[in-house]
Formats: structure tokens, sequence, C-alpha cells
């Protein structure tokens, strides 16, 4: 009686191992696989509650979901032989567990090792330049890369992306100098613009006050209404247009070379003032 019961419990206790080892849970995102004997089962197991013969069979689990590996900086020469350290980030995921699980005996450490070349290979392709402005061209062509070479894998790359780029002290330097000289033309440029806008804008305006003499008489009573508008010790003396009659006579007496332009009416209409400061 006594030998019968412990060997119920013997029997007992091996059942349970056995259950507990032959148990599993795949949660929704997972997708399980079978070896039974060392040969994979042609059946990929979906989320639910899987029983397997333990231990005949050996059941691995493998995520779905997106996973993320960040690649350390790596010291690159790019192709204008400047010297830079460029670390990236990674995103991939499984498409195909059972390839994953044959075709590479650690698919996420050969995913990193393969992404650590990929970017060392395709930043050496790249000028300094265009790697701090086409930073979506260099993700791009690493993205690709690194998709056809794991394929065969069962791996599927989303995006690659640059994080940062660090460059030496000295080339800091000289871009900031190549920056700053690019402002000033550009300054320059803007400025120059402006005054030949200006310019024609003031040939519009004298070609205007030509045709009606008495217009430039009025903006002579506007100068002086600026003028008198602050507070300042400026003394303005208006002189009436007629006054400087006498002048323009001997002007007209004046016979000008053969072929130069005579003189403008309108310049000689150009009243004079007289002002003095008054010092308090």
């Amino acid at each position: 009686m006594g030998f019968g019961v412990t060997l119920f419990g013997i029997g007992l206790i091996i059942f349970l191992i056995w259950l507990f080892n032959s148990i599993y849970v795949v949660k929704e995102w997972e997708r399980g696989v079978i070896l039974r004997m060392g040969r994979m089962s042609p059946d990929i197991k979906g989320a639910g509650l899987r029983i397997v013969v333990w231990p005949i069979d050996k059941f691995y689990r493998v995520s779905l979901r997106i996973d993320t590996i960040e690649i350390p900086p790596q010291d690159i020469i790019t192709r204008d032989n400047v010297s830079v350290k460029i670390n990236a980030v990674c995103y991939f995921r499984v498409v195909e567990p059972k390839l994953a699980l044959s075709a590479v005996q650690n698919y996420l450490y050969a995913t990193t090792q393969l992404a650590q070349t990929t970017l060392r290979s395709v930043v050496g392709q790249f000028e300094l330049d265009e790697i701090l402005s086409e930073r979506e061209k260099v993700n791009e062509k690493v993205q690709l890369i690194l998709d056809q070479d794991t394929e065969p894998w069962g791996i599927k790359v989303s995006k690659v992306e640059v994080k940062q780029v660090d460059i030496p002290e000295n080339m800091q330097r000289a871009i900031a100098r190549q920056a700053e000289a690019e402002r000033e033309r550009r300054a320059k440029i803007i400025a120059a613009d402006g005054e030949f806008q200006a310019s024609a804008k003031l040939s519009e305006a004298a070609d205007v006050l030509a045709r009606n003499p008495v217009s430039v008489q009025l903006r002579y009573l506007q100068t002086m209404l600026d003028i008198g508008v602050d507070k300042n010790t400026t003394i303005f003396f208006p002189l009436p247009l007629d006054i400087l009659s006498f002048l323009r006579g001997p002007a007209k007496s004046y016979q000008q070379p053969a072929g130069m332009p005579t003189p403008s009416a309108t310049t000689a209409a150009i009243p004079p003032a007289v002002s003095g400061e008054e010092k308090k």
C-alpha cells in the first residue's frame, strides 16, 4: 500500500513536470516555431495556448514587434578626407520567424554588426557637406542596403536614422567662417539690390518733377515742414525762388561745348537753403 502511494506520487510529479514543459502561451505579437526531433515544423503557431510533446518537441517564440538597435559611434573618413564620428539608430522587425531561427544564429546581433559596417561603407561615399545637408539621403541609402542584406534572414529594416555627426574642432571653426562669409555675401547683395531699386524710384520721381516745375517748390515747402517738426536748434532761412533768377541768366548765356548735354531746367529750379546752428 505504501509502495503504491509512493509510485503514484512519483508519477504525478513526473506528469506535472512534463505538463509544465509542454504548455506554452503565445502572445498576440509573437509567433511560435516547433522543432520536433531536430526538424522544423512547417506550421507557425499563432497566439494562444499551445501544447507540445516534451522532450520530443522544442518550442521557440519569436516577437514580431519592431525592435530598435543603437549603432555605436563609428570613426569614418568621408570622401573629401574629413574624419567624422557618426552614430545612428535602426528600426527592424521579424517577418519570417522560421528564417530568423534557421538562417542566422542570432538575428539581433547579426543585424547590429551589419548595420555598423553598412553605415561606415555608405558614409564614406559622401562628402561632409552632403552628410550635414542631405542626411535623409544617407538614411535612405543605409536603410535600402540593410533591408536587402537582411531579407534572407526574414528581417525587414523599416528605418535608419543618423543621430549625431561629430566633426573635429578645427573643421567646426572653418564651417563657422564659411557660414559667416556666406551671410555677409547675402547681406551685401540685398543692400545692393535695395540701392538699385531706390535709384530706380528716384529716377522716376525726378522725371515727375521735371514735367511740373511747381512741384519742386511744393517739395521745398514740405522739406521745411519736416525740419520744423522736431525740437532742434537748427535755424532755417527760406529764400524765394525768384531771388535766384539773376543767377539763371548767366547760366543760359554760357555756351556748352559740342556734344555735351544741356543742364536741365529742373536742376536750376531747385531752391537753396541757408541754415545755421545756434548752440544753446
